[in-house]
Formats: structure tokens, C-alpha cells, sequence
């Protein structure tokens, strides 16, 4: 076997791992129908390339069904009905940086469909054994730069300070300073140093927010992006690993208002809403924090609704989950979820998921958190250069 010790570095798992893992993938699959027949011809072709090489190569079919059922897995998405109308994009194929993010614009419109979002994931080449795997450093490959002032405060989005700094060493010369500059793509691929590439504005889909009611809040200046693509976890299938293998959805209207808008380590907008509102912010018990978050709400699905963009609330997309844990159940499957993530973050006690109890399992296949690459090189003083040249 050729598996070594840098293989297992690099997160690389025994060969008595990976070939337990396909064997239960492929009775999965052979469970679920989607091989008619017995699968031990090919559970011996994976033998031998394991064997060899220390992974497998999947078929396209394997990889499909593998991606939506990872999206069922995922224990944290609350919009997981929709598991099996995912696309899948084999792009296993390409071994440059340039031709990665050519395929990563690609993804956005295709995606984005005009404001009719698709759900899609793109699947890059697995992590092979003793490298490092293929790596997109961005969260999701839309994200706006947060921009540190002399007085400590913040233009942009404070998540994105540390991120917005770093690439701006490596060669970013920043936007115009808006709080909604769009950060460059960062792409490494194994054992090479990571490459910059802005995204083309025609590519990125924007919503100017307005509220039905106040017609001052486009004065606030509010913008987000239709199309929420993460693309930092990895997609694990029957063993093999997909260090990058972006994947999207469509937004819930509180993931933007009341998290991106609200969080008081992000736009912090509750004090400023809360004002143009009128209403007394000197005491907790006025619930102007309550007040200011629910029109938040309003305008982020009222603006999204004009503008012809998919996006869902969270009394509907609770009650479809509902219904999600029904239909698994005539299938004989256990749903299980983490009630944190389910749970919206608005009005939780008048969604049905508050009142239900969950187990929090992961099954495989599934999507997971791996280190940020980036955060290694973040610690480097402003004047020194991360990267040898």
C-alpha cells in the first residue's frame, strides 16, 4: 500500500477506513435503489485501486448521489427537503488555479439563474494521499471586505477584517471603501501558493434593500448578494475527500437580517434601524431590539420578493422541515439535526422545530468544517510578506 506517513498529515485515513467506508456508501446506495445490481464487482475494483493507490476513483453516479445525500446528512441546514433536486458539476478534471476559478464563476451564474436560484454544488479533484487537497480560502465565494479605520472601527463587514487585511498583502488593492466591496477569490492548490482573482460584477447579483412600509430605509444604503455559496467544507463520499466542492442554495431571509444585518459583531444595524424607527433605545424593556429586528426582516424578504430572487422565510421553511422528518420517516429513516441551527433566530418559539427534540448525529456522506488555511498566515506582522518568493 502506498498510504504513508504524510498522507496522514495531510488527514488521510487507513486503507482499512476508506475501504470500510465505500463498502457501507455502496450499500447505501444499493439500499436506497440506485444500483439495481449486487455491488461486489465493483467493491473489488475499489479493493485493488485502494490497494494501489491509496484512494478510488468514483463514478459520476457515485458522486452525484453522494453530494445529495450529504445534503440530507447535514445535520445544521433546516432547507434539506430539496435534497434531491441537487445538480452536480464533475469538475474533477482541472489542475490549474485559473481553470478553477473560470469553473467557480460558472457556478454563480449558473446559480444565480437571473434571480431563480438553483441549488448546485461543483466538485473539484479529491484530496489525493500525502498532499495537501485543493483549497478555496473565501467561506463562501461571495463575501463583502471589512475595512479597519484608525479609530477602530469598521467599514464593511468586521467578520471579514483579518481576511480583507491578509489579501490585501498578498497583492488585493481593495475596493472603493464601500461597506460592500466583494473580497477576491483565493484559490491554492496543492503544495503551490494561493492565487488572487477578482469576480467579474456581472457575475455577482446584488438586492438593494427597501422596506414595503418605510421609506427610509433606502437611505440606509442596504445591499446583499442574492446567492449564498459555501465554499470551505469538505464533501466527504464512501471515503474519498473533496477538500473544495462549492455548494448553494438559496438564502433564508434571517440568515441575512437577522444575523449578517443584526449581529452586533457584523453590520450592527439595530441601533440604526431602531432609530430611524423613533423608537426609545435607552431601555431593554422598550424591545426596540425586537422591534428593529422584525422590520429588518420585512425589508430583507420584501426586497428580495421585488426583486424576482428566491429566497424563504422562516415559518415556511420550518414548517417544510416538518414535513422533510415526516417523509424520511415513511422512508425508514431517522432525521436527525442539531436544534441550534434548526431553530431560527427570530421568533424560534413560533416555529414548529422549537418544540421538537433532535438527535444531533452525522452521518456519512456529509459535508464538514476543515482548518482555514488562511488563519495561519494572519498572524504574520502588516510589513512581512506571508509567502516566499
Amino acid at each position: 500500500m502506498l498510504i504513508n506517513n504524510l498522507a496522514l498529515q495531510h488527514g488521510f485515513r487507513t486503507y482499512n477506513t476508506i475501504l470500510s467506508d465505500a463498502k457501507a456508501f455502496l450499500a447505501l446506495l444499493q439500499e436506497e435503489q440506485v444500483f439495481q445490481e449486487p455491488c461486489l464487482d465493483r467493491i473489488a475494483e475499489i479493493e485493488s485501486e485502494v490497494e494501489q493507490t491509496g484512494t478510488y476513483w468514483q463514478s459520476f453516479d457515485e458522486l452525484a448521489y453522494g453530494a445529495k445525500l450529504a445534503w440530507r446528512n447535514s445535520t445544521r441546514c433546516v432547507g434539506r427537503s430539496y435534497w434531491n433536486s441537487l445538480e452536480v458539476r464533475d469538475r474533477r478534471s482541472l489542475n490549474q488555479a485559473e481553470e478553477i476559478f473560470e469553473a467557480l464563476v460558472e457556478h454563480l451564474r449558473l446559480c444565480t439563474n437571473g434571480g431563480r436560484i438553483k441549488s448546485l454544488a461543483t466538485v473539484f479533484a479529491p484530496q489525493e494521499p500525502g498532499k495537501p487537497g485543493i483549497r478555496i480560502w473565501n467561506d463562501q465565494l461571495i463575501r463583502y471586505a471589512g475595512y479597519r479605520q484608525p479609530d477602530g472601527s469598521v467599514v464593511g463587514d468586521p467578520k471579514y477584517v483579518e481576511f480583507t487585511e491578509l489579501v490585501q498583502r498578498m497583492g488585493w488593492k481593495g475596493g472603493e471603501g464601500t461597506p460592500f466591496d466583494i473580497l477576491p477569490i483565493v484559490i491554492q492548490m496543492p503544495n503551490q501558493r494561493p492565487k488572487l482573482f477578482e469576480l467579474p460584477r456581472d457575475a455577482v447579483l446584488e438586492v438593494p434593500i427597501q422596506h414595503p412600509d418605510y421609506s427610509w430605509f433606502a437611505e440606509l444604503g442596504l445591499k446583499w448578494h442574492a446567492l449564498p455559496a459555501i465554499c470551505n467544507m469538505m464533501l466527504e463520499i464512501g471515503g474519498v475527500q473533496y477538500t473544495a466542492a462549492p455548494f448553494s442554495g438559496w438564502y433564508m431571509g434571517t440568515e441575512i437580517a437577522a444575523r449578517n444585518f443584526a449581529d452586533e459583531n457584523r453590520y450592527n444595524l439595530l441601533p440604526v434601524v431602531a432609530k430611524r424607527m423613533g423608537l426609545d433605545t435607552r431601555y431593554d424593556h422598550s424591545l426596540w431590539r425586537d422591534r428593529a429586528i422584525v422590520e429588518l426582516n420585512v425589508a430583507v424578504l420584501y426586497s428580495f420578493r421585488r426583486a424576482g430572487v428566491t429566497m424563504v422565510d422562516h415559518h415556511s421553511e420550518t414548517r417544510r422541515f416538518v414535513q422533510f422528518e415526516k417523509s424520511e420517516a415513511l422512508a425508514g429513516r431517522t432525521t436527525y439535526a442539531d436544534w441550534g441551527w434548526i431553530v431560527p433566530p427570530i421568533s424560534g418559539s413560533t416555529t414548529p422545530v422549537f418544540h421538537r427534540n433532535y438527535e444531533n448525529v452525522e452521518l456519512k456522506p456529509n459535508f464538514f468544517s476543515q482548518p482555514d488555511p488562511w488563519r495561519q498566515f494572519a498572524s504574520h506582522k502588516k510589513s512581512d510578506c506571508p509567502f516566499g518568493h
